[in-house]
């Protein structure tokens, strides 16, 4: 089965790569002693771009596998809707 976002793999990718140079841009800053407000700030924008691929990836589980699920039965439909809310309470309790 494939997954909603497989037609655009290497977008998501691409984000995540963006994401873990800004991680190790957290780091160069705290090993080099920068201001702790300047790190809160780029700690935050590394969170608001995680926050940003998780939606993402909710919007293309709902459009493709919820969906995909709804078309073969409702029984299937019920547990990728579960799994979704488990999944949104999961990034909201974060």
């Amino acid at each position: 089965m494939s997954h909603g976002y497989a037609g655009t793999t290497d977008q998501y990718l691409a984000r995540l790569r963006r994401i873990e140079g800004q991680v190790r841009g957290l780091q160069r800053m705290v090993a080099d002693g920068d201001y702790c407000i300047d790190i809160l700030t780029q700690v935050s924008a590394a969170q608001s771009a995680l926050d940003s691929v998780a939606m993402c990836l909710l919007k293309d589980h709902m459009s493709h596998c919820i969906v995909a699920a709804a078309q073969e039965s409702d029984e299937a439909a019920r547990i990728k809707i579960d799994e979704a809310t488990k999944a949104i309470a999961r990034l909201v309790k974060s």
